[in-house]
């Protein structure tokens, strides 16, 4: 394997996944690993096993670029806001560099996926897009003109530690969220709050996963944790256009292959959206679940 090639590592709560891009954005290799669970150093280990891996696999260095949940704090050079909170308050950077012995470009997962998409995803072409992460967190992030937007605090297009707007007297006072607050965005629209919202309706524990897949088979309660589910999305992307108005915005994660969302959510995100009309654009990743390694390997220029 010959060529211009950058590694791009997707570091998760569950799983860590690399691959190797080429200088036309192919994903060539990809590899996969369990994120040791809770076990910051056992993490590092882990992401220098799979780049020597890589690595192999083309012959020669490449750069590496890699997204992370949370940011490296401007402050202190430190991960902050990471829902691994093992990697909360650790020099995250400066030890994978020392153990990589070469330099490494870190961002926010929820960054990079949009770096992906906006650079030849789904939302090439347009100006200012919105990724966003619909998972086991939920994240944003922010790209002008094919550039991520990080912030004077590093924060931009983290709407998911914001309240849910527009909260009907069953949504209140909200759940317990990791960061301290209650009723963030995360803990009704990641795969967890799904879960929990239909448990807390039907009292059956399912997963997101399982949820969707009934809901489209005609599961009624199913379907209506979806339908309630997509009307707390389209309250939370409104409050995002009303502030960025965004040229389009793309879901990622496990619950972006919802299809019926890219239908309903823009028709419900309408009364809340201070405009005569919408014209932003609500996208499915062209990428896939490849779009956050991608992106990681895009914050290297060839």
């Amino acid at each position: 394997m010959t060529g211009n090639f950058r590694i791009g590592i997707d570091l998760g709560g569950s799983k860590i996944e690399g691959a190797i891009v080429d200088g036309a954005g192919v994903v060539r290799v990809r590899r996969r690993v369990t994120t040791p669970a809770g076990d910051y150093h056992g993490t590092i280990a882990a992401i220098v096993s799979m780049i020597g891996a890589l690595e192999r696999e083309i012959g020669v260095p490449a750069s590496i670029g890699i997204g992370m949940p949370g940011a490296i704090s401007p402050a202190t050079g430190l991960v902050k806001n990471a829902n691994s909170t093992c990697l909360n308050g650790r020099p995250l950077q400066q030890d994978l560099e020392k153990a990589l012995a070469r330099p490494v470009r870190l961002a926010n997962d929820a960054n990079c996926f949009a770096l992906s998409e906006a650079t030849d995803g789904a939302a090439a072409g347009y100006r200012t897009v919105f990724g966003v992460i619909l998972g086991t967190g939920v994240g944003g992030g922010i790209t002008i003109d094919g550039r991520i937007l990080v912030g004077n605090n590093a924060i931009a297009g983290e709407w998911g530690h914001n309240p849910l707007p527009w909260p009907t007297v069953e949504e209140l006072p909200g759940a317990a969220c990791y960061c301290g607050r209650y009723g963030c965005i995360e803990t009704f629209l990641s795969g967890p709050g799904m879960a929990a919202d239909h448990r807390n309706r039907t009292g059956r524990d399912l997963p997101a996963a399982e949820i969707a897949r009934r809901a489209e088979c005609g599961a009624g309660d199913c379907s209506a944790t979806v339908a309630r589910y997509a009307g707390r999305l389209a309250r939370g992307l409104a409050m995002v256009i009303n502030l960025l108005d965004p040229d389009a915005i793309v879901l990622g994660g496990g619950l972006s292959q919802i299809d019926r969302l890219y239908r309903e959510v823009p028709q419900r995100w309408e009364p809340y959206v201070f405009s005569d009309r919408v014209g932003t654009r609500l996208l499915p990743p062209r990428h896939g679940d490849a779009s956050g390694v991608r992106g990681a390997a895009w914050l290297w220029p060839l």
